[in-house]
């Protein structure tokens, strides 16, 4: 089951059908619009206006028409979730808020099923296989992520079409892998890539024993009652560099060394995907975290926060003071 037929659920689509993946499902309640085709290559200007499950169920089967291709047109709810992904293998997430990230998470961990899950924003891009036996589940990684406002979207923020082929394509790989039981999924991995340096990172994410959901037995696992809140990470994480500056604080730079020396910044240098390593070397008092643009200085945030680290993620990073 792909959860959202967009960026990410192109390409990952695509390729499933193309190897004849036998059944897929489509989850997804939006229509064609016109400024999704730069990134959503299921789609075409004819397209526009029309529910994006039926076109992704037209376009699937002419490419292979073996498959058995399952459009669910709703939004992904508490309510329904349980049901609509009963019965299948596998869940591919591609949706870009952290309440259905959560969400798909949790229905996974209560029905045994492994889940792939991928995000992009501008330049950058993360996947990881979450929900395997023995394996981290999503809150494992983001414990304090909530609220379906916490993250913004690509339509906010900007992406650069390329990278959602990129890595809706490493998602259906990273299937193939679980499926056949070959190689060596992204389990408790982290993939980070970024496209404008065209290099990929990989961080150790471990199983938090004292998880609120895969913590508990299979059969002891529930939803919660509610996945939405009032928690903003933009509100609550971050700080502009004018606010930053008015503060006598510390700064941790979590770009690659490259980045860094090309554009330095005052702050003590750890890569993103040394950072659990080097939890020690952290200030222990409050602190902020800058990259290029934000987007990894937010994840560290959200990681170094669960972790029991006052961290606030500097917004638009290094490019904000170009």
């Amino acid at each position: 089951m792909i959860i959202g037929a967009g960026g990410l659920g192109s390409p990952a689509a695509l390729y499933l059908a193309a190897m004849g993946i036998g059944t897929l499902g489509i989850v997804d309640d939006d229509y064609v619009a016109i400024s999704n085709l730069q990134r959503q290559i299921l789609y075409r200007e004819s397209d526009v206006g029309r529910r994006k499950t039926s076109v992704a169920r037209e376009r699937l089967s002419e490419i292979n028409s073996s498959v058995t291709i399952q459009p669910v047109e709703a939004r992904l709810r508490r309510e329904n979730a349980l049901d609509i992904l009963r019965g299948f293998d596998l869940v591919l997430d591609g949706s870009d808020n952290f309440s259905t990230r959560n969400l798909v998470n949790d229905v996974c961990l209560v029905h045994d099923i492994p889940l792939i899950s991928a995000s992009i924003l501008q330049f950058e891009g993360q996947l990881s296989v979450f929900c395997a036996p023995d394996g981290p589940c999503y809150r494992c990684l983001f414990p304090n992520a909530s609220g379906s406002g916490s993250v913004l979207s690509c339509a906010e923020a900007g992406v650069i079409g390329a990278l959602a082929g990129v890595m809706g394509t490493m998602m259906a790989m990273e299937a193939v892998k679980v499926i056949a039981k070959i190689g060596e999924p992204l389990v408790g991995r982290l993939m980070l890539y970024n496209a404008l340096e065209g290099n990929f990172r990989s961080v150790r994410v471990k199983r938090d024993p004292a998880c609120i959901m895969c913590s508990r037995p299979i059969d002891k696992r529930r939803l919660p009652e509610s996945y939405e809140t009032d928690t903003c990470l933009d509100a609550a994480w971050q700080m502009s560099w004018q606010e930053f500056e008015r503060i006598s604080m510390p700064l941790v730079d979590v770009r690659e060394e490259q980045e860094f020396y090309e554009q330095p910044s005052r702050g003590k240098l750890i890569p993103l995907g040394l950072l659990l390593d080097r939890l020690h070397e952290l200030p222990n008092e409050k602190f902020g975290i800058v990259c290029a643009s934000g987007v990894r200085s937010l994840e560290a945030a959200s990681l170094l926060r669960s972790k029991g680290f006052d961290a606030v993620s500097i917004r638009g990073g290094m490019n904000a003071i170009c």
